[in-house]
C-alpha cells in the first residue's frame, strides 16, 4: 500500500505532481492530483466512456466539499486559477493519502477528522464517495459544490449561454443534462438539502497543459450546492453517475467492487510491488464488446493500440493469470486484421482503425506464443490463430500497406515518406522525427520470431510441408540479419539498413535482436548490446531512446507539441524496454549475476510507484538528471512489461 503524508511536501508544487486513478474497466475514469487539484483537462470526478471504451466525457469537473462547525468554514477543495492563484486552499487540511485497493484521503479540520473514499464501478459510468465521520467535536454540515465541464475529453469548457441549467432535485438526488451533446448527470447524496444558484466559475489553469504548450485555461458552471448534517461515527455514500442511481446502495457497490479487486490478487504472490502493478494491469483491459476485450495503452489520453496491446498482454494477463482476458483480446485483434495487419490503433470515434504500423502485427506473434506457453492452450491457437497467422505471413511475402514487404534477402522492408511505422513514431504535421525508411533492426527481429513461431505451430499442427518452406525462410532471414546489421566497429546492431545506408545510431532497438524468444545473436554479441545499453541508455528504471553522446540527443521531455514530439525518441527514457533490456541479461549473462543484477532494478524501480501516478508506471521520463516523469501517468506496456519479467524471472519477494 502507498501512504503519504501531506505534511511532508515541502511545497504545494510537489503535492499536485503527484495524481490518483480510478478506472471502471469500460474506458472511463476518476482522476486528480493527490490534493485534488486539476492540473489537467483530463482530470475530473467523471469521465464517462459513452461509447465504450471511447467517446470520452468529462462530465462532473469537481465536486468540493467544506466543512462547517460553530460557524467556522474549512473548504477541503484545492483550486489553480490564473495568476498562478491557489483558492481555496483545502490541501493545507490534508493530513494523509493512501492507496491500497481504492484511493484514500484523511482530511482534519476544526477538530473533525474526515475520511474520503474513491472507487469506480466495474462496467459502468459511475463513481462512489464515501466519507467517514472518524471524529468530530459536534455535529457538522458537509457541503459540497459540483462543477460541471460536460465536453469532450480532449477539450476545455467556456461560457456558453447554452449549458441547461435547470435542475430536478428530489430525495437527495440531482438530475441535469447540461447539453443535448452530453449524458444526464447523477448526484445522489443521501439526506442532503440542495440550493439553487447557477453561475459560472472562472479561469481554471491547469498546470500540465501549460507545461504542454496547450491552451490551460477553463471554465466551469455550478448549478448550486449541497449540505448534509453529519457527526463522529456517521457515513455518507455518494453516487456520481450517467444512470440513474435511484434505489442503488453505494456501499454495496463498493463491497462487491472491493471483492473484485481483492479476488484478482488471492492467486498472486504476496509480494507488495506485484500486487501494486497487478491492480494497475487491471484499469487497462477493458471491454470493446460484450464478448471481447482490448487494452487501453496509456491515461489520460490513449485509446487502444495494437503494438502497445501486443506488448504489454503478456504482463497484464498472463503473469496475472487473466487467461480468460488474454483470449479475448487476442480474438478482438485477430477479428480486424486486414491486409495482413494489425491495426496501429482504434480512433476516439467510429471511424475505421488505422494501419500504419510496421512492429505491432509482429508482436502479434509473441503474444500468441506467450499465451501458448502460459496456457497450454493449444486447440484454441490451432483453431482461431494459425489462420491469421498464416495469412499475415502471405501479406508479407506479396506485399501489403506502406511498402511493407520481403525482400529477396529474406528481410523485411517497411516506410515510405511521410509515414511512421515503427514504435519509434513521432510525427508533427508532414515530419517524420525518426522515420527509419528500409529495414529496421527491431521490426526484423519480430520478422525473424513470427516465422519461428509459425513454424513451431505449423509442426504441432501436422502441416509439414509448409513447415519446411517456412524454416527456409527463417535460415535466409538469420543469415542475412547477421550480414546486414552487425556492426563490428562499436560493437552492436545497425538501427537501420536501407541500401547501402547503415544507420549505426545507438538506440534500444538492438536489444530486442537478444530479448525475444528466438534470439538472432550469440551469447557474445548478446553481452555486448547488454554493456552498451547499460553504459549508454540505461538510467535507473527506464532505457534511453537515445545515445546522450549523440548531436540530436533531447534530454529534457516538454514544451509544445514541436519540442515534446522532437524529444520523444531523442533520448527520452522509456520504462517499458527495461524489459527487453533484462530479458536479454538473462538470456546472455551469468545467470546468478542477472538475476543479482535485476533484482537491484526492480527494487529501483520500485520507487517510481510512488511518483507521478501513484501506483502506476509513467510511460516516459527524461532522459537527463533527475529523470522526471513524463507523458501519460500510467501506461500499459510500462506495467505490462514490469509484471512480466518480474513474473516470468520471480523477481519477487
Amino acid at each position: 500500500m502507498f501512504s503519504k503524508d501531506l505534511s511532508s511536501f515541502s511545497n504545494f508544487g510537489d503535492a499536485i505532481s503527484l495524481e490518483w486513478l480510478e478506472t471502471n474497466g469500460i474506458g472511463g475514469w476518476s482522476s486528480s492530483s493527490l490534493p485534488g487539484c486539476h492540473t489537467r483537462r483530463y482530470h475530473g470526478v467523471l469521465v464517462a466512456a459513452t461509447n465504450p471504451p471511447t467517446g470520452r466525457m468529462a462530465l462532473l469537473s469537481k465536486l468540493d466539499e467544506t466543512l462547517v462547525i460553530d460557524n467556522n468554514r474549512f473548504e477541503l477543495g484545492t483550486n489553480l486559477y490564473a495568476g498562478n492563484t491557489v483558492s481555496p486552499t483545502g490541501y493545507e487540511y490534508l493530513h494523509q493519502f493512501s492507496k491500497a485497493l481504492f484511493p484514500q484521503w484523511e482530511f482534519r479540520a476544526g477538530g473533525i477528522v474526515l475520511r474520503k473514499t474513491v472507487a469506480m464501478v466495474h462496467g459502468e459510468n459511475s463513481v462512489l464517495i464515501l466519507y467517514e465521520a472518524l471524529d468530530a467535536p459536534a455535529e457538522f454540515a458537509l457541503e459540497f459544490l459540483p462543477l460541471i465541464s460536460a465536453r469532450d475529453y480532449h477539450a476545455l469548457q467556456h461560457v456558453n449561454n447554452q449549458i441547461n441549467e435547470a435542475v430536478q432535485f428530489e430525495n437527495g438526488m440531482f438530475c441535469n443534462r447540461p447539453f443535448e451533446s452530453a449524458p444526464t448527470i447523477y448526484i445522489s447524496i443521501p439526506g442532503s438539502t440542495y440550493q439553487h444558484h447557477p453561475q459560472w466559475y472562472y479561469h481554471f489553469d491547469y498546470a500540465q497543459e501549460n507545461y504542454r504548450g496547450l491552451d490551460h485555461e477553463e471554465d466551469l458552471f455550478n448549478h448550486g450546492h449541497f449540505s448534509v448534517q453529519l457527526k463522529k461515527g456517521s457515513s455518507l455514500a455518494v453516487i456520481v453517475s450517467t444512470e440513474n442511481p435511484m434505489g442503488r446502495n453505494a456501499r454495496q457497490l463498493l463491497a462487491k467492487e472491493k471483492q473484485r479487486r481483492q479476488s484478482m490478487l488471492d492467486p498472486l504472490p504476496e509480494d507488495t510491488v506485484f500486487r501494486a502493478l497487478a491492480l494497475a494491469a487491471d484499469q487497462f483491459i477493458v471491454a470493446r464488446s460484450i464478448d471481447l476485450k482490448t487494452v487501453i495503452a496509456g491515461y489520460h489520453w490513449f485509446t487502444d493500440w495494437g503494438r502497445d496491446t501486443m506488448v504489454s498482454l503478456p504482463g497484464l494477463c498472463l503473469v496475472t493469470r487473466r487467461y480468460d482476458d488474454a483470449k479475448k483480446i487476442l480474438q478482438e485483434f485477430a477479428r480486424v486484421v486486414s491486409m495482413g495487419m494489425l491495426p496501429n490503433r482504434f480512433q476516439d470515434d467510429t471511424d475505421a482503425p488505422e494501419y500504419n504500423n510496421a512492429d505491432g502485427t509482429l508482436w502479434f506473434f509473441i503474444a500468441v506464443h506467450k499465451y501458448l506457453e502460459a496456457t497450454g492452450d493449444e486447440a484454441f491457437i490451432l483453431k482461431n490463430m494459425l489462420p491469421v497467422l498464416g495469412d499475415i505471413i502471405s501479406w508479407h511475402h506479396q506485399g501489403t500497406r506502406y511498402h511493407i514487404h520481403v525482400d529477396e534477402d529474406g528481410l523485411l522492408f517497411a516506410g515510405e515518406p511521410g509515414v511512421q511505422l515503427t514504435w519509434m513514431d513521432a510525427k508533427v504535421g508532414d515530419w517524420v522525427v525518426t522515420p527509419r525508411i528500409g529495414k529496421a533492426v527491431e521490426v526484423n527481429a519480430l520478422w525473424y520470431n513470427a516465422q519461428c513461431i509459425y513454424a513451431d505451430l505449423l509442426n504441432r499442427n501436422g502441416q509439414q510441408d509448409e513447415r519446411i518452406l517456412v524454416n527456409k525462410n527463417i535460415d535466409l532471414t538469420r543469415t542475412s540479419f547477421q550480414q546486414a546489421f552487425w556492426n563490428n566497429a562499436n560493437g552492436y546492431l545497425y538501427d537501420v539498413v536501407n541500401g547501402v545506408h547503415k544507420d549505426p545510431t545507438i538506440r534500444p532497438n538492438a536489444l530486442f535482436a537478444v530479448s525475444l524468444p528466438y534470439s538472432l545473436l550469440d551469447a557474445e554479441q548478446g553481452c555486448q548490446i547488454i554493456q552498451t545499453v547499460e553504459k549508454k541508455l540505461l538510467v535507473g528504471a527506464a532505457i534511453r531512446s537515445l545515445d546522450r553522446e549523440d548531436p540530436n540527443y533531447v534530454g529534457t521531455y516538454g514544451g509544445d507539441q514541436l519540442h515534446r514530439d522532437a524529444a520523444y525518441h531523442q533520448g527520452t527514457a522509456w520504462t517499458w524496454l527495461v524489459g527487453p533490456y533484462i530479458d536479454a541479461m538473462m538470456r546472455c549473462m551469468k545467470k546468478e549475476d542477472a538475476r543479482e543484477r535485476a533484482r537491484a532494478i526492480v527494487q529501483e524501480f520500485s520507487r517510481h510507484l510512488s511518483e507521478a501516478g501513484v501506483g502506476s508506471v509513467s510511460e516516459i521520463l527524461d532522459g537527463d538528471a533527475p529523470f522526471h516523469a513524463r507523458g501519460c501517468i500510467a501506461q500499459a506496456w510500462g506495467v505490462g512489461e514490469w509484471l512480466r519479467v518480474m513474473g516470468e524471472y520471480r523477481l519477487i519477494g
